[in-house]
């Protein structure tokens, strides 16, 4: 049992990072299977290019919009945004743009992961210059000139030796730009991830405390949320059945809900945790949040928006 509970704290603390390695990892196994199952290149002058490239970038594509869908904080910026005013949606069309920024950014994992792995395994990439009448001519210079005709049929491996070169120089390409694309990346994250942290408003425990109260903040929401549905759900179908009028419930105003759905900015003079936190300590007691000055949307705070109640149907 100890050994089970000390998995869950690990799991817990690194969150994010399995997370992330679980992606890579299942992006690097579906790469493999396609490239070995699926693809199988048309060895034809017309059909090469658009074939490797389709294979190289639409799963990426389609990688990168899962993941989007798949984003809590994607779900929380759009839900209801057309439902508001035109000077609500103005005045934090700047803040929106900044969080869609780091949306895309963790999007962009997979989709990167199965462009290098592809450009590694060097299937795609072959395919895909051997159909470039602009390639053709780089790669057969001072070669025989039927090299250009032969080219297409090089990821078929069904040439002579001079051919097989061709072949071989094409895999060395594809996985240096693989190689190439994996270090740019890691180096961008790095860089990234030290300037967040060098311009984060809290200190690093702080942070720590941040990340526990949000994870507490989002269990006793789910505990209290379910605790109250059910009461209700309850109180409305015993009703139904014994034709009397329900008991009267108080439950969060739709434009409650609202505020502490609205996107967490940091305010140095007034620290709150979470929208809750804000909603739960405002002056005003109608309701309504303001933005004051200096409230601001902190790249290191990102993980705020990402917090909430988890669903039944995975939105």
């Amino acid at each position: 049992m100890e050994k089970f509970k000390a998995m869950l704290d690990l799991q817990s603390k690194h969150r994010s990072a399995l997370g992330y390695g679980l992606v890579t990892l299942l992006t690097a196994g579906g790469e493999k299977i396609f490239s070995e199952v699926v693809f199988q290149c048309p060895c034809n002058a017309t059909w090469n290019l658009p074939y490797g490239l389709v294979f190289l970038l639409v799963p990426a594509l389609a990688l990168f919009l899962l993941g989007y869908a798949l984003s809590a904080r994607t779900w929380r910026l759009l839900t209801g945004c057309c439902s508001r005013s035109a000077s609500a949606r103005s005045s934090s069309g700047l803040r929106r743009g900044f969080v869609c920024a780091q949306i895309s950014a963790a999007a962009a994992l997979a989709p990167l992961t199965w462009v290098a792995v592809a450009l590694l395994g060097g299937s795609f990439y072959q395919c895909a210059v051997s159909g470039s009448e602009s390639m053709a001519r780089h790669l057969c210079k001072g070669r025989d000139p039927s090299c250009v005709a032969k080219l297409p049929q090089v990821p078929c491996k069904k040439q002579e030796a001079e051919m097989q070169d061709i072949l071989s120089q094409l895999r060395a390409q594809s996985q240096v730009l693989g190689w190439v694309l994996i270090a740019a990346v890691i180096i961008l994250l790095l860089v990234v991830k030290s300037v967040t942290r060098c311009l984060s408003p809290v200190s690093y425990l702080q942070l720590k405390f941040w990340e526990i109260y949000l994870e507490k903040e989002k269990q006793i929401l789910q505990s209290e949320a379910m605790e109250h549905a059910t009461q209700l759900a309850k109180e409305n179908v015993r009703c139904f059945f014994e034709c009397t009028n329900p008991k009267e419930c108080s439950t969060p105003s739709s434009k409650a809900w609202q505020q502490i759905s609205a996107l967490y900015t940091f305010n140095p003079q007034k620290q709150y945790y979470s929208m809750l936190h804000k909603y739960v300590n405002r002056k005003d007691m109608s309701g309504s949040l303001r933005s004051v000055e200096g409230d601001a949307v902190v790249p290191v705070l990102g993980f705020v928006d990402a917090s909430g109640m988890a669903t039944t149907h995975g939105v």
